[in-house]
């Protein structure tokens, strides 16, 4: 059944309610015209719930837009949408990721996350070429995708909204990986769920590395805003010997603030018995009182490892819930411990990962209520730093 208007929906009775099922909810194409985003082909996904986001099929189909009846879920940086013809990898010490960070979704990888690094490069055995140089968080969210399919698909009386591609990050004597992505909606359900398989489609052993920076924005993140997660302790803070300076701490969240620093958290985390690690950013006080939220899902076995990251600068006011396949201190860090992803011609991996507004401060306290049965999280703003990495 089709859940809209508050009523439940089986697909004749829609069909006889419209000549189209775009009347109620849809995905669109269509192409931005102007600016720096001039160029990007882009989907618009509906699901009649007043739900809608847009995928950027030219920026490895990452999630820019989302909003719930009217209401932004994700963040917009300065950058604008850029176009990834403008993208400048490797400019301003690698930091240049920067100039194109904004959206819900920023996909980062394939071969490299975290900050800028210089790896040896003979597994690419090409004399010349004596290390694989990578900017912040790697090259795969400024790559078009290759659009393979989008529409709908009923499943009885279950309507699903997709979208398919193929993002391919390739190089003469280096990686060549594909990102097959899918992202599926329910037709009456506020979300989606994000389907990626990364595949070394060549012929060198490649390491793979992959991470989500999932940023989200006011008036989800206000001050009355908490942070949710089944955090079994806190490993690593970037401000560990200054943790109280800013008072800016990680369960409850901050109004913008002048001259802020970046604040990032690396979390030890728990999942439930079917492996899933429920992650969520509350507003109990939105609009009055009726709240609002952003859940993410992820698997423990995909992500192991999770970040916070705190934007609160005034005009760059964002939190970010960084699902990671490595610890913070990226590949350097996972090659000494022995932890680095290899993946030799063919091999793959998967990952499943789902967002879900909380409409509500009903759904807000089932999703606390979940999370606290998998881990009693901290109240402390100010956390031990236990330095524990195997945890």
């Amino acid at each position: 059944m089709v859940a809209i208007y508050g009523r439940d929906y089986t697909r004749l009775e829609l069909e006889k309610r419209a000549g189209s099922l775009s009347q109620f909810a849809g995905v669109e194409a269509y192409t931005l015209s102007d600016g720096v985003g001039r160029g990007i082909r882009c989907l618009e996904f509906r699901t009649g719930t007043g739900f809608m986001f847009k995928v950027l099929v030219d920026r490895a189909m990452d999630v820019a837009h989302a909003y719930y009846r009217g209401a932004p879920i994700g963040w917009h940086s300065p950058t604008g949408f850029r176009h990834p013809g403008l993208h400048e990898q490797n400019d301003e010490g690698g930091l240049s990721w920067l100039r194109s960070l904004s959206g819900l979704i920023v996909t980062c990888g394939l071969d490299h996350t975290l900050f800028m690094n210089s790896d040896p490069a003979g597994h690419y055995v090409y004399g010349p070429r004596k290390t694989v140089d990578s900017s912040l968080h790697g090259r795969i969210g400024m790559i078009p995708a290759q659009l393979t399919g989008y529409g709908k698909e009923w499943r009885g009386d279950e309507c699903y909204l997709w979208c398919e591609g193929i993002v391919v990050q390739a190089t003469v004597f280096g990686e060549d990986m594909h990102l097959m992505r899918r992202i599926e909606a329910r037709v009456g359900e506020s979300g989606f769920t994000l389907r990626d398989r990364v595949v070394n489609h060549g012929f060198y052993r490649t390491p793979h590395m992959f991470l989500y920076h999932i940023n989200v924005g006011h008036p989800v993140l206000s001050d009355k805003s908490l942070f949710r997660a089944p955090v079994k302790e806190t490993i690593w803070a970037a401000h560990a010997d200054s943790i109280r300076e800013q008072g800016v701490g990680y369960f409850r969240q901050s109004d913008p603030r002048h001259d802020f620093h970046e604040q990032v958290f690396e979390h030890a985390i728990a999942a439930d018995s079917d492996g899933k690690v429920p992650v969520a950013l509350v507003n109990p006080d939105f609009n009055q009182g009726q709240g609002l939220g952003l859940m993410v899902e992820f698997n423990k076995a995909e992500f192991p490892y999770m970040f916070q990251w705190q934007n609160y600068q005034e005009g760059l006011y964002a939190m970010a819930i960084e699902p990671s396949s490595n610890h913070v201190f990226g590949k350097p860090f996972a090659r000494e411990r022995g932890e680095l992803r290899w993946l030799e011609h063919g091999e793959e991996h998967t990952y499943s990962t789902r967002f879900t507004v909380l409409e509500n401060r009903d759904q807000i306290q089932l999703a606390e209520e979940r999370i606290e049965g998998i881990c009693a999280q901290s109240r402390d703003d100010y956390p031990a730093i236990t330095g524990n990495w195997d945890s």
